[in-house]
C-alpha cells in the first residue's frame, strides 16, 4: 500500500533559456555565487515539502559541474544542515556516489549524520554515471566492469563497519587494518566510532539497468531499491527481477516491497496543458542526459540534442511518448490518482513514490506543482 511520499532534487539552477532551441548544454557556464544558491534551493523546497506533509527529501551528489545541472558535492553535509532547519522531514541521499569516496571515510560521515540528527538521514549508494566526477577522484568509471568490484567491495566493508563492534577485511582493493604494530600491540581488528545509533541501516541504491549480476549484489547485501523514470512494461521486469532476486537468497517479500517508484510529473487542468507546460523541462532534461549515455539514443540523435542548430528534421524523444509510457506523470489530479491506484493494486508491497524535479524546472514551478500534488493526490492514498 502506498503510504508515504517524497521529493527529490539534483541540485540544479538552471532555469532560463530552456529546451531544444535554448542554451546547449555545454555552453552554461555559471559563476561561483550563482551555483552555490543550490544550498538555498534546498532549504527552501525542503521547508516547504515539510510543511505539506511529505516524508522524505531526496538530493544527489555531483561534482565539478559549472553547467548548473548538479550542484551538491556532499549529501551528508547539508543534510546534517538542513535537518537543523526542519523538524520532522527526512533526508534522502541519492545517491552517495562510493567509488569516488574511503568506505570508512562515508561510514563514519553517516554514523555521524545519523546520531546528530537522531536517524532523519537515508543512507544511499551509487556507482557514478560522470566519467569527469568519478574519474577524477581516481576511481574507474570507463571500465564498468572495474567500476562494479570497486563499489561491491566497498559496501562489504561498510556494512562490516555498521554492522560489527570490530571488523577486519582483505580484499582487491582494501585491506583493513593495516599490519602495524599499537601501543605494544599488533593490530588485527577495527572498530568504526562511533557506529550508527539506528540499526540495521537501510541501504538504498538505484535500479537502472536491470543487470542481473547488479540485482543480485542488491538482493544479497539486503539492498532497497529506488527505480525511476521508468516505463511501465520495463518496470514490471524490474521489479519481478528484484524480487525474484531476493527470493533466491532466501528471504521472501511482496511484490514491491523494499523498492520506491519514482516519477517526474506535472499536474493541470487537461493532460494536453499540462504536457505543454512540461515539454521545456522534458527537453532540458534530454539535453542534459543524452550526451552522458543515459538515454537510448543513436549517434544521429545525441548530436541533435547537444547541438540546437542540429535538432531540426532529427527524431526525438517527446514529452508524449514519455506521458503514454508513464516514466512522466502528466494531466488531471484524477488521471494520476487513478494511475497511482492501478500501481498499488499491481505492487502491494509497495509503500513509496518519489517525485523528482527536472533539470531547468524553476524553484518556484516545482513548488507549486508539490504544493497540487499534496493538496489533490496525496489524501487518496493517506489513511
Amino acid at each position: 500500500m502506498i503510504r508515504g511520499f517524497s521529493a527529490s532534487y539534483a541540485g540544479h539552477i538552471v532555469d532560463d533559456n530552456l529546451g531544444l532551441n535554448g542554451t546547449a548544454a555545454n555552453d552554461r557556464l555559471y559563476p561561483n555565487a550563482k551555483l552555490a544558491q543550490a544550498f538555498d534551493w534546498a532549504l527552501d523546497i525542503s521547508k516547504h515539502i515539510e510543511s505539506l506533509g511529505y516524508d522524505e527529501f531526496w538530493m544527489a551528489e555531483h561534482h565539478f559541474q559549472p553547467e548548473g545541472y548538479e550542484c551538491i558535492p556532499n549529501l551528508l553535509m547539508l543534510s546534517l544542515y538542513l535537518a537543523t532547519q526542519t523538524k520532522t522531514l527526512k533526508y534522502g541521499s541519492g545517491f552517495n556516489i562510493t567509488p569516488m569516496w574511503h568506505p570508512l571515510r562515508l561510514a563514519e560521515d553517516f554514523a555521524t549524520v545519523d546520531i546528530l540528527t537522531g536517524g532523519r538521514v537515508i543512507f544511499g549508494v551509487g556507482r557514478g554515471y560522470h566519467s569527469r566526477e568519478v574519474e577524477s577522484f581516481g576511481s574507474p568509471m570507463r571500465d564498468s566492469d572495474a567500476n562494479r568490484a570497486l563499489f561491491e567491495e566497498q559496501i562489504e566493508v561498510i556494512q562490516k563497519a555498521f554492522n560489527n563492534e570490530f571488523f577486519s577485511h582483505k580484499g582487491k582493493h582494501y585491506e583493513f587494518p593495516a599490519k602495524v604494530e599499537y601501543r605494544g600491540y599488533q593490530l588485527e581488528k577495527l572498530s568504526l566510532v562511533p557506529r550508527p545509533a539506528n540499526q540495521p541501516v537501510d541501504i538504498w541504491q538505484p535500479l537502472v539497468s536491470g543487470n542481473p549480476k547488479g540485482v543480485d549484489f542488491m538482493a544479497r547485501m539486503g539492498i532497497k531499491a529506488l527505480i525511476a523514470n521508468t516505463p511501465e512494461s520495463v518496470l514490471d521486469e524490474r521489479i519481478d527481477m528484484y524480487q525474484e532476486a531476493v527470493a533466491n537468497h532466501g528471504r521472501s517479500i511482496a511484490k514491491g516491497e523494499d523498492l520506491a517508484v519514482g516519477y517526474r510529473f506535472f499536474i493541470a487542468d487537461t493532460q494536453q496543458n499540462a504536457i505543454d507546460q512540461a515539454r521545456p523541462y522534458f527537453e532540458e532534461a534530454m539535453k542534459f542526459a543524452a550526451p552522458l549515455g543515459l538515454m537510448q539514443l543513436n549517434p544521429e540523435q545525441i548530436e541533435a540534442v547537444a547541438n540546437p542548430d542540429k535538432a531540426r528534421g532529427v527524431d526525438l524523444p517527446t514529452i508524449e511518448l514519455a506521458a503514454q509510457n508513464k516514466t512522466w506523470l502528466c494531466g488531471t489530479p484524477e488521471m494520476i490518482i487513478e494511475h497511482l491506484k492501478k500501481v498499488e493494486e499491481k505492487y502491494p508491497g509497495l509503500e513509496r513514490i518519489n517525485l523528482g524535479s527536472t533539470m531547468g524546472m524553476p524553484k518556484q514551478v516545482f513548488k507549486d506543482q508539490l504544493a497540487k500534488f499534496a493538496e489533490t493526490i496525496m489524501p487518496a492514498f493517506k489513511n
